[in-house]
């Protein structure tokens, strides 16, 4: 997922000029076709090339091959809550999104060097409980998976940091049904008024800090945005510990639309990307 910054959408802003990409979405992930039959994300190869790259995300994470690191540091969770602007929904999830403009709001430590500025937050939904999630622990799928999008202030601005490897750093929160999660309840409820694909309502005063699970333990590995461009540029932070969430919490997600105000109505679930291969890559842990 990428943040809606203005005035043109940040995949739009590091799109080629002139290039033009038909809009992708992934409502071929939710017709009911046989699994053999090509679906969203099969395709994105075909205008996004690095769709194959070397540094593709979701993943499976394999705990027993993942290594302990004993230099990673903490994640440090620096966030204002005044920084809170709007939720948009953008046609394939949606995303709280923050004013940017300053280090009000950061992320620092982990496998990090320097300073990642809070940008926006988006979930990935299944269309039933037992998927949903991108990344999966020893193959085993999450209901959801939260993911809180940071740039690197080195580069000056979100469409520039993703033209880097270490332009972004994206935090991923497991997600599962079971007790409601108060802190939210305020995301659930804002979704009503930005049911289909161009909406946008304020959403103000939030610190997503309440939206982390108790325990920080986390998995990091150099990976890439999960919807297209599918650029490269993250370095993951995936929390071992899952947050639930009530499954009227999770039906509200699922009563989202991917379509506009004035199509056919199709609901948003399964905007998950499947996972892709590690290839050469390490999956470090931060705990043991």
């Amino acid at each position: 997922g990428l943040p809606g910054t203005a005035p043109a959408s940040a995949t739009e802003a590091v799109r080629l000029p002139g290039a033009s990409v038909p809009r992708w979405d992934l409502r071929s992930l939710v017709l009911p076709l046989p699994p053999a039959l090509p679906s969203g994300p099969a395709h994105w190869h075909e205008h996004f090339p690095i769709a194959n790259g070397e540094r593709q995300s979701p993943i499976d994470i394999c705990s027993k091959s993942a290594k302990y690191d004993s230099s990673l540091k903490p994640l440090s969770f620096s966030y204002d809550a005044s920084t809170a602007r709007s939720i948009v929904n953008n046609g394939h999830s949606f995303n709280v999104e923050f004013d940017d403009s300053s280090d009000k709001s950061v992320l620092q430590g982990g496998a990090l060097d320097g300073v990642y500025r809070l940008v926006q937050f988006h979930i990935h939904w299944g269309s039933c409980d037992g998927q949903g999630s991108e990344h999966t622990v020893d193959g085993v799928k999450y209901d959801a998976e939260l993911h809180i999008v940071h740039w690197n202030v080195k580069y000056g601005k979100f469409a520039e940091a993703v033209k880097h490897p270490d332009g972004l750093a994206v935090v991923g929160i497991f997600m599962k049904v079971g007790n409601a999660k108060p802190e939210m309840q305020k995301v659930v409820d804002a979704l009503s008024s930005i049911q289909t694909k161009g909406k946008q309502a304020s959403f103000t005063n939030f610190d997503p800090t309440g939206l982390l699970p108790a325990c920080r333990d986390y998995w990091t590995y150099p990976g890439s945005l999960t919807t297209p461009p599918l650029l490269e540029c993250v370095t993951w932070h995936v929390l071992k510990e899952p947050i639930t969430v009530s499954s009227e919490q999770m039906c509200k997600l699922r009563g989202l639309c991917f379509n506009a105000e004035n199509e056919p109505v199709c609901h948003m679930v399964d905007n998950w990307r499947p996972c892709q291969p590690l290839k050469s890559r390490e999956v470090r842990a931060s705990f043991q």
